[in-house]
């Protein structure tokens, strides 16, 4: 999941380019992503054996160097581990060097990635045929040569839109609507359709630029938080979340027009609509990827687990709204007013959101559900 702050100043601080294909300045940064973003690992883990394929099949040279990059690293925790997964299975196959690029918006927390990536001013990888990079980039765009990489990855971040296509959504906080347990919002089917064809769009991007950066036969795993026939990762915690803003809009502290302006730009895609633009003719990135694997699956989440063995309500409370704080405060922040008292009403926001699940834990049940899919770069 991208993680925007900055150059590490805090996400309000950073401002969206409208001309960067990004619609968020990104995640919590100082370490806060990387500390509440345990559920986003288990998200991953479960498509390791996917990674130890790709690893296992992308083609090798005769000279250069071979490339790994990852699209979306965040400040690097989860990035990295990837990456080491990865080197297990490839560096017993060549004797080149491997480069890894770790790639994320300019105003991702790049301090923190660096830091993960050189412990103690030494390569985390703990080969010395191993190098890394950064790249500062949308991943909606091309941000490596042609033909130059080998295993492509990006985990969770093309769930953000590249675009918000529509100004305002007045019923509710996130594309896909509100769950049925708590039913707290709207949205319409004209406006369903709108982020549907823009996440499609953008899956048609992403795929025809990563088509121009791999080598023929690269391989090509995109993961990303979803939805199934009867659960979608947006029910409860997104209900919560609007739920402690409209009880701003109710003592007139946010003002209509503002929420109406203010929406998550984050779409819950089904296993069909990842693979849509891979399969169906028509779609500009149609025959330029064969199809390996393909899955949708669920995930326990470690604080819901957690929860149901100690009954522990303030911790459950605390990580609960700790992990989705990690990736809505930016947009929540920058769809704000830009006044002295911004922050401290961000902080009220995420604190009331504290109070309502302490009262109501039931009505916020949280799943997480998640699509993937492993491609090969025709030649």
């Amino acid at each position: 999941m991208s993680s925007e702050s900055a150059g590490g100043k805090s996400p309000e601080t950073a401002k969206i380019d409208p001309d960067s294909h990004a619609t968020t300045t990104g995640m919590t940064g100082h370490g806060y992503y990387d500390a509440n973003s345990r559920t986003q690992w288990n998200a991953i883990e479960a498509v390791l054996p996917i990674l130890d394929s790709a690893a296992a099949q992308f083609p090798l040279q005769d000279e250069g160097v071979i490339t790994f990059a990852d699209y979306g690293c965040s400040e690097g925790r989860n990035s990295v581990a990837v990456m080491e997964r990865a080197l297990r299975t490839a560096l017993p196959r060549t004797e080149l060097p491997v480069q890894t690029v770790h790639s994320d918006l300019p105003t991702n927390d790049f301090g923190t990635l660096f830091l993960n990536l050189r412990p103690h001013g030494q390569s985390v990888f703990g080969s010395d045929r191993v190098f890394s990079s950064a790249v500062g980039g949308s991943m909606y765009d091309q941000l490596r040569p042609d033909r130059s990489v080998h295993l492509a990855t990006t985990f969770n971040a093309i769930g953000f839109l590249s675009r918000r296509p529509v100004a305002t959504l007045p019923g509710y906080i996130l594309p896909n609507g509100p769950s049925a347990v708590r039913g707290n919002g709207f949205v319409t089917e004209d406006e369903k359709a709108a982020f549907s064809a823009q996440a499609r769009r953008d899956v048609e991007d992403f795929l025809e630029v990563r088509a121009r950066e791999l080598v023929p036969g690269g391989q090509l795993l995109v993961q990303v938080f979803g939805a199934t026939a009867d659960a979608r990762t947006s029910d409860g915690l997104y209900d919560l979340l609007n739920d402690a803003v409209l009880e701003f809009v109710q003592t007139g502290e946010i003002d209509r027009e503002t929420y109406a302006r203010y929406y998550q730009p984050v779409y819950m895609r089904r296993l069909e609509e990842l693979t849509g633009p891979v399969l169906e003719t028509g779609c500009k990135s149609a025959g330029l990827f064969d199809l390996n694997q393909a899955r949708d699956y669920e995930i326990t989440v470690p604080f819901v687990e957690q929860y149901r063995k100690d009954g522990d309500l303030d911790a459950y409370v605390a990580a609960y709204v700790h992990f989705f704080r990690a990736f809505t405060e930016a947009v929540l922040t920058n769809a704000l007013p830009d006044t002295p008292e911004r922050n401290g009403l961000v902080e009220r926001i995420y604190a009331r959101a504290e109070a309502i699940l302490k009262e109501a834990p039931d009505l916020y049940p949280f799943r997480y559900l998640a699509v993937a899919m492993l491609l090969t770069r025709r030649p």
